[in-house]
Formats: C-alpha cells, structure tokens, sequence
C-alpha cells in the first residue's frame, strides 16, 4: 500500500523560505510523478507542481513559478507570500497529467505579513 508523510510546515512570516519533505512508502513501481496540491480555507484544490521521476520533467504553476523548486522528495519553497497560506498535500500517480492518485494527510503552512 502506499502511503505519503508530509513534514516540514509551519508559521513563517511574508519573504521567508519553508521546506516541505514528502516520504513515500508501499511503491512498486519505477516510474511515477510526485505532485503537491494546496487547498486554502473556503477554497478548492489547487496543483502546485509535480515532478516525473522518470524524465525529471517539471511543472508549476504560474502562481509559484520561479519561487517554488519541486524534488522527488521535496517542495522547496522561497519568498513566501501571505496568499501561499494553505494546507498543503502531497500526491503520487503515474505521471503529471494524472499525479494525484495517492494523497498524503496534508501539512500546515501560515503565512503573515
């Protein structure tokens, strides 16, 4: 079965850096794509970024990109904003188009001004 631990959360202040860990256990399989979604309180789901483990390929969304650097294990995450306020998850599936066949719990981030 797999399973994803999400770690590394927390309250930072507007201009500082989180790094979010994601452990994942259970895979059978060589090839898949790690993604990380965020949901903000009265909102949906919103896909961050992924990474395919087989072709290094990346994605982000524009809201992130160029702040945001997405690993295998990791979401590195720098110049914070207030607006990057949210839960955030981690997800694995067979690759980009699809990476959220298997969730996490979610780890808290909080961002102030």
């Amino acid at each position: 079965e797999v399973q994803l631990v999400e770690s590394g959360g927390g309250l930072v202040q507007a201009g500082e850096s989180l790094t979010l860990s994601c452990a994942a256990s259970g895979l059978t399989f060589d090839a898949y794509a790690i993604g990380w979604f965020r949901q903000a309180p009265g909102q949906g789901r919103e896909r961050v970024a992924c990474v395919d483990s087989e072709t290094g390929n990346t994605y982000y969304a524009s809201s992130v990109k160029g702040r945001f650097t997405i690993s295998p294990v990791s979401l590195q995450m720098n110049n914070l904003r207030p607006e990057d306020t949210a839960v955030y998850f981690c997800t694995l599936g067979g690759d980009c188009a699809s990476p959220d066949a298997y969730w996490g719990q979610g780890t808290q981030v909080t961002v102030s001004s």
